[in-house]
């Protein structure tokens, strides 16, 4: 049955819009240490500015994505002049009361649609040759954006300002030390993320034809962090593979929606206590101690 459930491709999408996600927050929380509470801000901001510009204005789809991208840039970059300033859960609580801000507006705003939501996002051309409306070729916008964030995440953690990033994770005191403007890096990493979680935000609203309070709510911006938590935070593996864990679950268990917060909730005190590092944090590790050997 879940075998079943996981070759739905809607479900495979979703999972490619989440794993979208997970890695951009992994580039923020698993290679600079930075720790927000509040990134459904950015993906749910995207979801809305980017289905309502395809929408409203008619715009195609590469246009509200790359839209999405920018409004949720310019809200990583209000944020993190904040929230770079802080350390430790300081720098979550400022994220999470961000988003706790736009969730208010995206409720009271009368173009997000309140708690219905945006609903029939129109499917159209990507880069005038896909046309989305097609399941098929829909499954393959999606997934040329997510090999695209992936290139994109994998190139800056293997860049000299990636080094410089996981140097700033390492010991921040040495890095500034060396003559690092810290807040500098920590800032571009933070709009970075932002940007790749709008983009992320407005693609699942076009595979979905629906923005809602969920993307935007405190709920998904755990479930986010659960993800990187059961996959492995700081490799580039584990945000996909605890999107598809997350995802895969929640679909199974989608005949009681009431019991999959707890289900959540028995599953980080379980990574938490067997695998530390997550799943492919584990299975690097295993791998290394063979070679060792």
């Amino acid at each position: 049955m879940l075998a079943s459930q996981m070759m739905n491709p809607f479900v495979v999408m979703k999972i490619m819009c989440f794993a979208m996600f997970a890695l951009a927050l992994n580039l923020l929380m698993g290679f600079t240490g930075i720790v927000s509470f509040g990134h459904a801000m950015f993906f749910g901001g995207g979801a809305y500015m980017g289905g309502y510009a395809i929408k409203a204005f008619g715009w195609p789809l590469e246009a509200g994505i790359l839209l999405a991208a920018a409004v949720a840039a310019l809200l990583g970059l209000g944020t993190g002049v904040l929230a770079v300033r802080r350390h430790g859960i300081y720098t979550a609580m400022v994220t999470l009361a961000f988003a706790q801000m736009l969730l208010f507006l995206a409720i009271q705003a009368p173009f997000t649609g309140g708690e219905d939501g945006l609903q029939s996002i129109p499917r159209g051309y990507f880069l005038g040759l896909l046309d989305t409306r097609s399941e098929f070729q829909l499954f393959l916008t999606t997934l040329i954006l997510f090999v695209a964030v992936f290139l994109i995440v994998f190139r800056t953690v293997h860049s000299p300002f990636g080094q410089t990033l996981k140097a700033i994770r390492e010991n921040e005191a040495r890095a500034i030390s060396l003559g690092y403007h810290t807040n500098r890096y920590k800032l571009a990493a933070f709009v970075l993320s932002a940007a790749l979680s709008g983009a992320a935000g407005a693609m699942k609203a076009v595979v979905f034809e629906l923005a809602s309070l969920t993307d935007v709510s405190w709920h998904t911006s755990g479930e986010v962090v659960l993800m990187n938590l059961v996959g492995g935070i700081g490799t580039m593996l584990g945000p996909i593979a605890g999107a598809a864990i997350i995802i895969g679950i929640q679909e199974f268990l989608s005949g009681i929606e009431d019991w999959i917060l707890v289900i959540n909730g028995v599953i980080f005190v379980v990574v938490v206590i067997a695998f530390r590092r997550g799943v492919v944090g584990e299975a690097i590790g295993s791998l290394a101690r063979r070679e060792g050997r």
